[in-house]
C-alpha cells in the first residue's frame, strides 16, 4: 500500500502566518492613520520657560501640546512624546504664564462695548473676569453663559449690596439701580434670593460710610446676607474700608475681601481671626504707588493719543504714596502671615492688571508670588477647577512673554501672544 508522507499542514501554516502578517501590517497603517489625524489637531510648543501657576519651580526648556482648547501633556523637552505631524511652535528663549484672572473689575452693561471690553482684556492677558456688583442688565447673564471668540470669560456678581447711597452704585444703564439699596435684615435676605434664581457667580457687599456720607450696613445685615449666600451656595465678597468692619465681616463668615484695609494698620487680632478663617481671600487691590509708571511697553495696542493720556495718569503724586503706603503694609503683613492673596484690579480700564501686579511687588511680595496670586489662586476664589495652572486636561490660556517676570514683573507687559482656550487671539491695535 502507497503511503502519502506530504504534510499537509505547512501550507495550512504559511497561510496563517501570512494572514497575521497582513492583520499586523493593517492594524499598524490603521494606528498609523488614527495618530496622524489625531496628531493634525495636535499644536506643540516647545523650547520655553514655563511658569505653570502652581507655585513650584519653572519648567526650563519646556514642552506642551494643546487639542483644542484643552492641555493634552507637558513637561520637559524629552520627556513629552511627540507625534508625527503635529504643528510645532518654537518659545525658546520666551516664557509662558497662566493667563490672568481679574476678581475684580467693573464693566459695560451694553452688549458691544462690553464684548469690546472683553476682547480688550484677553489683549492684556486676562483670560477670566469677575464683574463685581454693578451689573443689572439681563444681556450680560447671555454673555456669561457664551464664550466669545477672542475675548475673556465673563463671569457676574449682578447687582450687588449695600445701604442707600445717592449718587453712588447707581446704574449707568437705566433702572433699578445697579445696587440693592436695602435697610433691613429681610430686604439683604430677599436681594440674595433674587439674585440666586439669577445664577450669578458671587454676592457683592458694600460695608462702608464712604468717609462718613451714609450709612454703613449694620453687622446684623451683613451676617444674614452672608448666612443667605451661603444657603444658596455662593460665595460673598466685601468692599471694605475700615480695620473693625473687616474683623466683624471675618466673624460673619466673609468669603472675600475686594480691598485691603485702608484706615489703619492690622493688627495681631486680625491676623488671628484669618488664621481662624483659613479659607478667606484678599484681594488687594493696591491704590497707585504714587510714582511714575513706564506705560510705553503696551504701545503696541494701544494707539499713541491714548497712550499720551495714560502716561499722564500714571505720572504720580505725594498724596498718592501717602495712600499706598498703608495698604502696601497690609498686604505685606497678610501674606506673611499665610493669608490667601489673590488678584482684582477694581477700575475701569481693561490693561490696570499691569499696574495692580508692579503695585503688589512694590507691597513686598515677591513676582513669583504675584503671579500665583492672579491665577492660580484667584481661579480658587472663583471656585474654577479648569484655568488658572498650565497642567494637562486643563484649558489652554496662556501668556508668551519675550522677556523673565520672575526678574522684573514689569516684563508681563512684553507679551508676545496670548492663547485663550487653545487659540491666539488678535492682539492688534
Amino acid at each position: 500500500m502507497h503511503t502519502d508522507t506530504t504534510d499537509t499542514r505547512q501550507p495550512l501554516f504559511h497561510a496563517s502566518l501570512l494572514l497575521i502578517i497582513i492583520t499586523v501590517l493593517l492594524a499598524s497603517f490603521v494606528s498609523l492613520t488614527v495618530e496622524a489625524q489625531e496628531a493634525g489637531n495636535v499644536t506643540v510648543f516647545e523650547g520655553a520657560r514655563l511658569i505653570d501657576g502652581n507655585g513650584g519651580t519653572p519648567i526650563e526648556d519646556a514642552i506642551f501640546s494643546v487639542q483644542g482648547d484643552r492641555i493634552i501633556a507637558i513637561g520637559r523637552k524629552g520627556e513629552v512624546v511627540i507625534p508625527v505631524g503635529v504643528i510645532r511652535i518654537d518659545l525658546t528663549g520666551k516664557t509662558v504664564i497662566p493667563a490672568i484672572i481679574d476678581t475684580h473689575k467693573h464693566l459695560a452693561g451694553e452688549r458691544e462695548k462690553l464684548i469690546s471690553q472683553l476682547q480688550e482684556l484677553a489683549s492684556y492677558g486676562v483670560g477670566t473676569v469677575l464683574s463685581l456688583g454693578l451689573d443689572n442688565s439681563e444681556v450680560l447673564y447671555q454673555i456669561r453663559n457664551e464664550m466669545i471668540p477672542g475675548a475673556a470669560q465673563y463671569l457676574t456678581a449682578g447687582r450687588g449690596i449695600t445701604m442707600p447711597e445717592p449718587g453712588r452704585s447707581e446704574s449707568a444703564y437705566g433702572t433699578p439701580p445697579a445696587a440693592y439699596w436695602i435697610t433691613s435684615v429681610e430686604q439683604g435676605r430677599e436681594a440674595v434670593r433674587e439674585q440666586a434664581a439669577k445664577g450669578v457667580d458671587f454676592i457683592k457687599i458694600w460695608v462702608d460710610d464712604r468717609n462718613g456720607k451714609y450709612e454703613k450696613m449694620s453687622p446684623s445685615m451683613y451676617a444674614a446676607i452672608i448666612d443667605e449666600a451661603h444657603k444658596h451656595g455662593l460665595k460673598v465678597a466685601a468692599h471694605i474700608h475700615h480695620l473693625e468692619d473687616a474683623k466683624g465681616l471675618l466673624r460673619a463668615g466673609i468669603d472675600v475681601f475686594a480691598h485691603d484695609i485702608r484706615d489703619q494698620d492690622v493688627d495681631n487680632e486680625l491676623i488671628n481671626l484669618f488664621h481662624e478663617h483659613p479659607e478667606v481671600f484678599m484681594a488687594p487691590n493696591l491704590p497707585d504707588e504714587g510714582v511714575s509708571i513706564d506705560m510705553s511697553l503696551l504701545r503696541s495696542v494701544i494707539p499713541d493719543d491714548v497712550m499720551e493720556t495714560i502716561q499722564t495718569d500714571y505720572a504720580g503724586t505725594v498724596a498718592d504714596r501717602e495712600i499706598y503706603q498703608i495698604q502696601a503694609r497690609n498686604l505685606a503683613a497678610l501674606n506673611e502671615a499665610g493669608v490667601k492673596i489673590a488678584f482684582g484690579t477694581d477700575g475701569r480700564e481693561m490693561y490696570e492688571v499691569f499696574i495692580e501686579m508692579e503695585n503688589m511687588v512694590a507691597a513686598g511680595m515677591t513676582p513669583f508670588e504675584v503671579i500665583t496670586a492672579a491665577t492660580r489662586t484667584s481661579a480658587e476664589l472663583l471656585g474654577l477647577d479648569d484655568v488658572g495652572t498650565l497642567e494637562a486636561g486643563k484649558r489652554a490660556d496662556f501668556i508668551v512673554l519675550n522677556a523673565n517676570p520672575l526678574d522684573n514683573i514689569i516684563n508681563t507687559r512684553r507679551i508676545v501672544s496670548v492663547y485663550l482656550r487653545g487659540k491666539e487671539i488678535n492682539r492688534k491695535k
